[in-house]
């Protein structure tokens, strides 16, 4: 699901405790929010491009996104904003090669096989560097310039929470994010002081305040030290506020989206996702999620059917797929068809999302919804066998919930509700 909004990855740790709903992470480090985009160029023509090229984004075009945005620098090379859109572009190209973009990467932390995935593209990579420096030079300096720059603090904030997110998720440095998501909030609650109508910077300030109010009282009270604040009604009111006008009505959205389904509201979740589907058709993604959350709602028939069109439109799209996503997307449908009881179609589902070499974590899943189908055949010994399975490939995949879940499993055999 991860579009051109998400970005910011916070670095003092939110795992998800959602009963049946295992996340693949362990509890700890990451959690994502949005950078805003272009927010506050001079230049319309590039001003345009930009919106073009997150909407591109938003669609999974990440190629023609990166044009929109290279386009949009020849046009405003001084504009702090324009660097950061092609960084920002070619963040989430490196994190969509990584497969890190569906709603259950983020509703935890980051697990130890993520910090140990391949390098980017040395070309992407560098380039990246290359463009957040200059976004941050730039903006640095006009804050220097005019302390009361409430567009400069707010670009300088949003390279700031880029710098943060790469950290995190690419380099795998969990700790050096620190320093740069602190920049971040403390560059956007200064834009609030100056400019307290300028809605989109609502988006870092009230997603960190959500962040501090989940963690524990230890981790609240450093977190207040440094100089982040908290306030969980407080932030997702920040949220929805920037959600319902502004230039990151979208990117309010998508965050809302996690968030709401961290919180178990997953009816307004799914509603959420109903309003991405229709704003961008073309991102086959947002159907994974939608029906990811028929499934987190319990309803495995609306799950069955958004899905199986999900995979005949998959089966057509030609463009690059996440690592795994094949496997991803039969995983889930045969979860449905599990608690349908549609035994038979569910083995099928599963034994091909096997064979589609899914990624580490989802494999675990697939052999605990396996057990599930051996128990409803009574097959007892069968079903030990699979949790077994699941508890073994979710431990080497640091997926403590998935072991939780197969252990328990193994105790009491699963029965249809």
């Amino acid at each position: 699901m991860k579009p051109a909004a998400l970005a910011l990855l916070f670095t003092l740790g939110v795992a998800t405790t959602t009963p049946g709903v295992v996340s693949p992470r362990t509890p700890g480090v990451v959690f994502a929010i949005p950078v805003p985009g272009a927010a506050a160029l001079q230049t319309t023509d590039a001003a345009k491009l930009i919106h073009d090229g997150f909407d591109a984004a938003y669609s999974l075009d990440y190629d023609q996104a990166l044009a929109f945005m290279r386009r949009a620098l020849t046009l405003d090379p001084a504009s702090s904003a324009t660097h950061r859109a092609v960084a920002d572009i070619l963040w989430l190209q490196m994190l969509f090669l990584r497969g890190s973009v569906t709603i259950d990467d983020y509703l935890g932390g980051v697990n130890k096989s993520q910090l140990t995935l391949p390098k980017p593209p040395p070309a992407l990579a560098d380039e990246f560097a290359r463009e957040l420096d200059q976004a941050i030079a730039l903006a640095t300096a006009r804050v220097k310039k005019d302390k009361s720059d409430a567009a400069a603090e707010f670009d300088l904030g949003a390279a700031y929470g880029l710098r943060a997110s790469y950290t995190a998720s690419i380099e795998g440095r969990v700790s050096g994010a620190f320093g740069p998501a602190k920049d971040a909030f403390g560059a956007h609650e200064r834009v609030l002081e100056l400019a307290p109508d300028w809605v989109e910077a609502n988006l870092i300030v009230g997603t960190y305040r959500y962040i501090v109010s989940t963690l524990s009282l230890p981790m609240r009270w450093m977190a207040y030290i440094v100089g982040f604040g908290g306030g969980k009604e407080k932030g997702v009111g920040m949220i929805e506020a920037a959600a319902s006008h502004g230039q990151q009505q979208v990117d309010a959205t998508v965050a809302l989206t996690l968030i709401y389904t961290r919180e178990h509201r997953y009816a307004d979740a799914l509603r959420l996702i109903h309003d991405l589907e229709r704003r961008y058709p073309n991102n086959r993604l947002f159907v994974l999620e939608e029906g990811a959350t028929d499934l987190r709602l319990g309803q495995p028939q609306n799950a069955d059917v958004v899905l199986t069109a999900g995979l005949v439109r998959l089966s057509r799209d030609p463009r690059t797929r996440i690592p795994g996503e094949l496997g991803l997307w039969l995983y889930k449908r045969g979860a449905a068809r599990v608690a349908l009881g549609r035994r038979a179609d569910a083995t099928a589902d599963l034994n091909d999302a096997t064979a589609a070499q899914p990624i580490g974590w989802v494999l675990g899943r697939i052999h605990v919804e396996l057990g599930k189908v051996a128990d409803l055949d009574a097959a007892r010994p069968r079903a030990m066998a699979e949790y077994r399975e699941a508890a073994r490939v979710c431990r080497l995949n640091n997926d403590p919930m998935c072991v939780d879940e197969a252990e328990r499993l193994q105790r009491h055999p699963f029965k249809l509700e």
